[in-house]
């Protein structure tokens, strides 16, 4: 395959600024060292100019990027190519290889080539339209680049992110490759293609009887079982732009996907539909008579509105078959998964723990940061937590002054916030989120491995249920995830009392389950860390405890419950005594109330800087530790005194200052200007 000097993926015939050129050899026994090629500067900045506000691209992208490689195509054999939209890596960032379905272009991730170009080095694999290689040596090409990459960095893992018809290609490369560290992201793998029913005996048939007829609608047909153009009616009119842009938008977009459906059933004869469809049939086989072979790390996508392949339940074997399989369900998307503006695949990695640059996950190192609308996604189904209770946030300053928000808190990390956790961890919502508004901090949450991972499958909720807190920075605790907390300064959000004290009994609200040892505080004192102690009390304002384990142990059937779920779950503090150790897992059943307030009080931070030598004796840090669960205590008090203050604590209170002040205002509080 011919190379091309001026920045173009494809032959002199047919260059296209967007992408770079991935340079192979045509042969499948060998590859060449692939070489980049320059670009233009002005084209980059123009693809940036036709982004969204944080950074992706959209379905208009995607429709008129396709078109471009298909009209400019020169028909020759499958290539790689990289966007060129795609951000600066990070150091050491893995390589993702991208496998599409079987209309083979290679654009199907342009929704996310602003977000994964950050943290991957992405290779697009582009099969023309016209190209008639067959499975297996699609799949020795795919298998030579990633033989190749593996042997230049051996110790870094390689994605395939396939979807469709390019989840079989992956699979099979992973069954050939038992021994390369690969980790397979596939959506709507077509694995189920045998159960779909775009079967070659039922379509083909059609395009002999009417050939002109079908050739031209199947397109559209496809298009519109994918989901793709009402997908853009929905993504636009969810933007709320004024009516006039709307329209515009809607008039574009429709330009768009008309152009993509014409230039593409031009191209879809009845022969290239034959073979296709043969292709499919032939790599859903080939794949599943090797899924025993596969050892890969897998992911799969599935969505619930695929018109075109089972593919909630082909999720569902492939988890059963493969040994280290993971899936989640999308459940109002349709079947190009990837192409959908609600999906956010970089998210995903991060929530479901699949994104590692070496061998293992690292849970500080390989972290990824929400981007603003990602926040956003995570934060809107808990936005009803701050709602319903207004939260009062109160901060100590250095001088002892109480104020209200998180002046208080240091910007600079690193820092260990210690507190109470209120029944079912109700105040997290609203601290995390807080945190994040008011002062752009990402709180680190010390968080229970069972949020992480199960011993079994069983009654516990799927890993799936926890993806938003690992979305927002939660870390199972460890001693040495402590450690790299420490040292990359993070604030970080520890409950001493954990799961005990978040699934206290009736009677116990807002008593301390703390462990006699003094397990942070050494820790704080080798890194200089800051420790703020705070409270947090409401939980009695929202809901009243009805049974709780006491109560549910003396019935057969709930007891039954607790003791497999406890025996799902991972253990903790085995070796410690007292209530404490008590680890059982259960669900209490709560009454709701009509909702109070919620109220957080900070204490005033305690320095360990300069203090390593000293609380390297356990006197001391003892000393220190028995300080801070004092201070702990002592903010509960303070603020279940203060409450009984407040106007507002009543939530028809605040709606009613709410109706004369604007629903914006802030709604006033008990007198805090008094030390507690």
């Amino acid at each position: 395959m011919s190379g091309t000097g001026n920045g173009g993926f494809l032959s002199p015939a047919g260059i296209s600024p967007l992408f770079r050129h991935r340079d192979t050899s045509t042969t499948v026994q060998q590859l060449r060292p692939f070489r980049r090629f320059s670009v233009f500067a002005s084209t980059e900045k123009q693809h940036r100019q036709k982004s969204t506000k944080d950074g992706r691209l959209t379905l208009k992208d995607y429709f008129e990027q396709s078109v471009e490689l298909i009209t400019r195509s020169d028909g020759g054999p499958p290539r790689w190519f990289t966007p060129l939209d795609c951000g600066s890596r990070l150091h050491d960032s893995p390589l993702l290889f991208y496998l599409p379905g079987v209309d083979g272009v290679g654009t199907g991730l342009v929704l996310h080539h602003e977000r994964l170009g950050n943290i991957f080095d992405i290779w697009c694999f582009h099969i023309p339209l016209s190209d008639r290689t067959s499975f297996t040596d699609l799949v020795k090409l795919v298998e030579s680049a990633v033989r190749l990459e593996y042997s230049r960095t051996p110790n870094r893992p390689i994605y395939l992110v396939a979807e469709s018809f390019g989840g079989c290609l992956a699979l099979a490369v992973a069954a050939r490759n038992p021994h390369i560290d690969l980790i397979l992201i596939l959506a709507n793998p077509a694995t189920s293609f045998s159960r779909s029913l775009l079967q070659p005996e039922t379509l083909l048939p059609f395009s002999t009887m009417m050939p002109d007829q079908f050739s031209s609608s199947l397109p559209y047909l496809l298009s519109l079982l994918t989901g793709s153009p009402l997908k853009m009616v929905t993504a636009a009119i969810g933007k709320r732009l004024p009516l006039e842009q709307l329209f515009g938008k809607l008039f574009h977009d429709t330009i768009a996907v008309s152009s993509y459906l014409s230039v593409l059933s031009d191209a879809l004869t009845a022969e290239t539909l034959r073979w296709k469809l043969d292709m499919l049939k032939s790599a859903a086989a080939f794949a599943n008579s090797r899924l025993h072979a596969v050892k890969a790390q897998t992911l799969i996508l599935a969505s619930g509105q695929d018109q075109l392949l089972p593919s909630r339940e082909e999720a569902e074997r492939l988890r059963q078959v493969l040994p280290k399989c993971e899936i989640r369900v999308f459940d109002d998307s349709g079947h190009a998964l990837f192409l959908d503006e609600d999906v956010r695949l970089v998210s995903i990695l991060n929530g479901a723990s699949f994104y590692r640059r070496g061998r293992r996950h690292d849970y500080v190192l390989d972290y990824l940061p929400p981007s603003p609308s990602e926040f956003q996604k995570v934060y809107q189904p808990q936005r009803w937590v701050e709602a319903a209770t207004d939260p009062v946030m109160l901060s100590t300053l250095e001088n002892g002054k109480i104020v209200r928000g998180l002046a208080g808190i240091p910007s600079q990390g690193p820092v260990l916030y210690v507190g109470y956790h209120m029944m079912l961890g109700l105040e997290l919502a609203p601290l995390v989120t807080r945190f994040w508004k008011e002062r752009n901090i990402l709180l680190r949450g010390i968080a229970h491995p069972m949020m992480f991972t199960k011993l079994r499958e069983g009654k516990l909720p799927p890993l799936s249920s926890f993806d938003s807190m690992r979305i927002m920075g939660a870390v199972p605790v460890s001693a040495p995830n402590f450690y790299r907390l420490f040292s990359s300064k993070s604030h970080v959000l520890l409950y001493p009392g954990g799961m005990r004290e978040a699934l206290h009994r009736k009677g116990e609200e807002y008593k301390l389950f703390w462990p006699e040892q003094s397990e942070f505080v050494r820790m704080a004192a080798k890194f200089g860390a800051t420790i703020i102690p705070f409270g947090s009390v409401g939980e009695d304002d929202i809901s009243e405890l009805l049974l709780d384990y006491n109560d549910l142990m003396n019935i057969p059937y709930f007891k039954n419950s607790i003791e497999e779920l406890t025996d799902e779950a991972v253990k903790l503090r085995g070796g410690t005594v007292g209530e404490v150790s008590n680890q059982d897992v259960h669900l209490p059943i709560l009454v709701p109330k009509v909702p109070g307030r919620f109220y957080y009080l900070f204490g005033k931070p305690i320095e360990t800087i300069g203090r390593k030598e000293e609380l390297k004796s356990r006197e001391k840090a003892d000393e220190l530790y028995r300080q801070v669960k004092g201070e702990v205590e002592s903010c509960l008090d303070y603020l279940r005194e203060k409450r009984e203050n407040d106007p507002y604590r009543n939530v028809f209170a605040r709606l009613t200052y709410n109706a004369t002040h604007g629903f914006d205002a802030e709604v006033p509080t008990f007198d805090f200007t008094k030390s507690p």
